[in-house]
This record gives structure tokens, C-alpha cells and sequence, in this order.
């Protein structure tokens, strides 16, 4: 069995993280014993208090994944250089390192000559890039992003969905939510719910 999970998993090219508590980290060990699972298995931790599991998820979301929301969650008082190297604030970089990490990707979503403006100073569309330029800047494995044009006009929606297409191509994974069937036509892959029934196209 753990060698099919395996094969099935290398041929999608997925990647797994696994948390346990009462196996004892038997999942883990039983998938790292199988031939070729480096290649799928990302990491795995085992926590016996509720607290302590609580903080390890906290570190893998903060260092793992990247969201990205639907109406940006700019903080409204600092400016968009100070929204972006906020999560490298919070794994401990000093100030000047995160400032000067975040500017590679500054500069990709074209806010380079934003970065004093606050977020009520910016269009819809340039809120979401400083949204999408936090997610990024800690170079996440996964950016999670909810319905990511659901507050934009139609020409701002497809400026994120063709900035998606690109940062997909550089190899970010992205999962998106949406129910915009024409939104997730830009996806190479798409998922339905239907009264609690998946499908994949």
C-alpha cells in the first residue's frame, strides 16, 4: 500500500506533510521507509500536547504557506513595503535583512515605486499584488488564495490571474478557491464540490 501511495503521488507530483500524534510518527516512518519517497515526502511532526501541535502549525503556516485573500488584509496603517516584510518579521529577521530580501519580489509585481504608499492610496488591484507580494516573500511551498479576484473590476482580475499563470510557470504552487467558472479556467488543474460530491475535470 505505501508503495502505490508513493508511485501515485511521485506521478502527480504532489508532496505531503504529515502531523501525528497518537501513531507516534508510524505514518511517517512507514512512508520514509519506501523506495523513492523523498521525492514526495516535504516533512513530518509528531506532538503529544494540543499546545505544542498548535505551535508547530503555526510555524509551518507561517514558513510553508502563503494566502492570499479576497479582500487583501492590509494592515491600513503602514505602508506596502511594511505590509510585505511583515512575515519575515515574524520568523525573527531583523528589519534591514526583510527589507532588503522583499525587494526582488517588490519589484516583480511592479510596486517598486509603491513601497511608501499606504493601502488606501492604492487600487484594488494594487492592494491584492501587496497582498500577493507578502504570500511570496517568504518563498512559501503552497500559496492558498481565496477567491483572489472576488473584489476586483474585470480588468484587475486579470491582471492577478495572468501574475498567477506566470508565478505558476517560475513553479509556485497555487491553490485557488473560486466560484468563478471563468476563473478557474486559468487553472491547469480544477476541482468541483457539488453538494458535497468532489469532481476533477
Amino acid at each position: 500500500m505505501e508503495e502505490e501511495l508513493v508511485e501515485i503521488l511521485t506521478k502527480k507530483q504532489y508532496k505531503i506533510t504529515t502531523a501525528e500524534s497518537c501513531t507516534g510518527g508510524l505514518v511517517a516512518a512507514t512512508i520514509v521507509n519506501v523506495s523513492g519517497a523523498s521525492e514526495v515526502f516535504q516533512a513530518g511532526f509528531v506532538t503529544y500536547a494540543n499546545e505544542a501541535k498548535e505551535k508547530e502549525l503555526v510555524k509551518i503556516r507561517n514558513q510553508k504557506i502563503g494566502f492570499i485573500f479576497q479582500k487583501y488584509h492590509l494592515i491600513p496603517t503602514y505602508n506596502v513595503l511594511q505590509n510585505i516584510v511583515m512575515p519575515l518579521l515574524m520568523r525573527g529577521m531583523g528589519l534591514a535583512e526583510a527589507q532588503e530580501t522583499s525587494m526582488d519580489t517588490i519589484d516583480m509585481l511592479g510596486l517598486s515605486q509603491r513601497i511608501g504608499h499606504k493601502p488606501n492610496e492604492l487600487s484594488g488591484g494594487q492592494q491584492q499584488r501587496v497582498a500577493i507580494a507578502r504570500a511570496l516573500v517568504g518563498k512559501p511551498a503552497i500559496l492558498l488564495a481565496d477567491e483572489p479576484t472576488g473584489a476586483l473590476d474585470v480588468n484587475s482580475g486579470k491582471e492577478v490571474l495572468k501574475l498567477f499563470e506566470n508565478l505558476n510557470q517560475m513553479g509556485n504552487t497555487i491553490v485557488m478557491i473560486t466560484h468563478d467558472l471563468n476563473v478557474a479556467k486559468h487553472a491547469g488543474r480544477v476541482v468541483r464540490i457539488v453538494d458535497g460530491e468532489i469532481y476533477e475535470n
